[in-house]
């Protein structure tokens, strides 16, 4: 398969993940019905906000290369336990700041691939830590009445963890050939213009 071709084809996948939290948010009680391991697994790609931000967690992570590729979604997935045992605790700061928070890291993670913006380990560490806090509050809040709620987060943080992996492999791809962060801009366009209008609330 010719460079430019993979490159479409990791575009094309993005663009059609933007089909699966309507698909899956239709079966989520279904699925936890498998069992509360699996429901979390399946939960982070119900919200497009979330499922956006989680996979460029793992595409900036790939781009800024090193340590960042385990690092940075580590400390994501780490702050978003915490955040998670707090909302599944009844800690919650009000939907307008969880979701405000959420919208931030998905416009500001869009905007760091469309710009291409080489961030260091530290400030990226830092960013996801701040956001994956608020993302594991508005998981925490929203794990359903017939799920186990510790085995249900167990679920959602390895389903992030996988998402992160998706995104580091997308990052890798594109990181590989010449043109291949330039192309990566345009999905990180699209990225962050959704994550505006979720902040503006146009969707």
């Amino acid at each position: 398969m010719k460079t430019k071709t993979r490159l479409v084809v990791v575009v094309a996948i993005v663009a059609g993940l933007l089909l699966v939290p309507t698909l899956a948010m239709a079966h989520e009680n279904q699925v936890i019905r498998f069992g509360s391991y699996f429901g979390g697994v399946v939960h982070p790609v119900l919200g497009l906000d979330h499922l956006l931000a989680m996979l460029s967690v793992g595409v900036v992570s790939a781009l800024i290369g090193g340590r960042a590729i385990w690092q940075v979604p580590a400390v994501f997935v780490s702050a978003m336990a915490i955040g998670g045992t707090l909302g599944v605790l009844g800690v919650d700061p009000g939907s307008t700041v969880i979701e405000g928070a959420i919208a931030l890291s998905v416009l500001g993670l869009g905007l760091v691939i469309a710009l291409d913006q080489r961030m260091t380990v530290r400030v990226a560490m830092a960013a996801v830590a701040f956001f994956g806090i608020f993302h594991g509050v508005a998981h925490g809040t929203e794990v359903p009445d017939i799920a186990e709620p510790v085995v249900y987060s167990l679920g959602f943080l390895t389903g992030t963890a996988a998402i992160h992996l998706f995104g580091l492999l997308i990052g890798d791809i594109a990181g590989r050939y010449k043109y291949g962060r330039t192309v990566m801009r345009v999905p990180g366009g699209v990225v962050s213009a959704v994550g505006a209008l979720f902040l503006f609330g146009g969707l």
